[in-house]
């Protein structure tokens, strides 16, 4: 297992990060969900308000304050490495005027900004926990931990939470988008579909031509 103490720079679309300990390591491929929100932004006249749930390094959340100065960033996790790890990314890049990390179970630590949100994002755990643990994916707990992987006994326990929960902090028309694994899309589609609350999901592709990150508008 890492110790502590070790350090490893990584770079996530043009921002050098700094991982510390068992905290997981941002992967080039969350970049497709990185762009995505960019646009996003874009096409918001005016200052928002964003949430970044299960966000790790901060990866995320400073990609998207460095691309939009008027950003405000709420970023959570569930561990006290990632949200001390991110919180140390946020001041050694300058960006405590725009981003807070808080650390806590989902939506919970996020009481009182109900209806006040115009874009979710995450990076969710999505590996099933039996792949996790004795399948092809147990490699990844060598160096990482398992809060960053598990997803559940399909993989998509948290995106559940995600849709279900993060509707109620979303304005109308406010948007909510996620990565996911191969392969779920469907299972993603239909928590989407269920929820009622938002229209029709936009799906994005990696290199591979693989549904990978989906963007949802609230009703």
């Amino acid at each position: 297992m890492e110790t502590a103490g070790l350090k490893r720079q990584v770079r996530f679309l043009g921002i050098e990060l700094e991982i510390r300990g068992s905290v997981l390591r941002p992967r080039k491929e969350t970049e497709l969900l990185g762009r995505v929100a960019r646009r996003l932004l874009d096409d918001t006249a005016q200052a928002s308000i964003c949430i970044d749930m299960c966000c790790g390094s901060g990866n995320l959340a400073l990609a998207l304050a460095r691309h939009a100065p008027d950003l405000q960033v709420i970023a959570c996790d569930l561990t006290a490495g990632a949200v001390q790890n991110a919180r140390y990314n946020v001041l050694q890049l300058g960006f405590q005027d725009q981003v807070a990390v808080v650390q806590g179970d989902m939506f919970k630590p996020l009481a009182g900004l109900e209806g006040k949100i115009d874009l979710i994002i995450s990076n969710p755990p999505y590996i099933s926990t039996s792949r996790l643990l004795s399948g092809d994916r147990a490699h990844l707990l060598i160096n990482e931990p398992r809060e960053a992987f598990d997803g559940g006994p399909y993989g998509i326990s948290l995106h559940s939470r995600l849709i279900t929960e993060g509707a109620a902090f979303l304005k109308s028309g406010g948007w909510l988008a996620f990565e996911f694994g191969l392969g779920q899309d469907r299972q993603v589609a239909a928590l989407l579909k269920r929820a009622r609350a938002f229209e029709e999901p936009q799906w994005h592709l990696n290199e591979d031509g693989d549904k990978r990150v989906v963007c949802a508008r609230k009703i």
